[in-house]
């Protein structure tokens, strides 16, 4: 049971080396060298970002009227307080103590690595290391939201 959550990182890895190319490396040449968030951000694409949230969509999903289903609809998550977008989902108090908003540098964290954002955390994702991918999960999430 325990290689469980490591078949899933692997799974998610084959799923985004499967987007193929999507301008990456054009875009990272726009982005420069050792690019920070606000650069990336610049270049990220909110069509492949809605792409590489497939790795989320096991749990979230970021449709307007969506249920809440292993996790909360991410719908309109952008700008919000942590732990209180959906009022029908059952946050975690460390989350909802936590405090803060949900704005690009904190989902870059908390994409990269949830527990050490907010160690006491649920949720079984352990990250996504690149950034390029994290900055068009971003751009998607900041279009879900009006």
């Amino acid at each position: 049971m325990r290689s469980r959550p490591l078949v899933s990182v692997l799974f998610a890895l084959l799923c985004l080396s499967a987007c193929a190319d999507d301008r990456r490396e054009e875009r990272l040449r726009a982005a420069g060298p050792d690019p920070s968030l606000e650069a990336l951000l610049k270049v990220a694409d909110a069509d492949i970002g809605a792409r590489k949230f497939g790795i989320c969509a096991g749990c979230h999903k970021a449709g307007k009227g969506a249920p809440d289903f292993g996790g909360p609809n991410l719908y309109g998550v952008f700008g919000q307080r942590m732990g209180q977008n959906s009022s029908r989902f059952g946050y975690t108090a460390a989350l909802v103590q936590a405090g803060g908003r949900w704005d690009a540098p904190t989902l870059d964290a908390w994409i990269a690595n949830p527990r050490q954002v907010v160690p006491g955390t649920n949720m079984q994702f352990m990250g996504l290391a690149d950034p390029l991918d994290r900055a068009d999960i971003i751009a998607y999430l900041r279009r879900q939201s009006d």
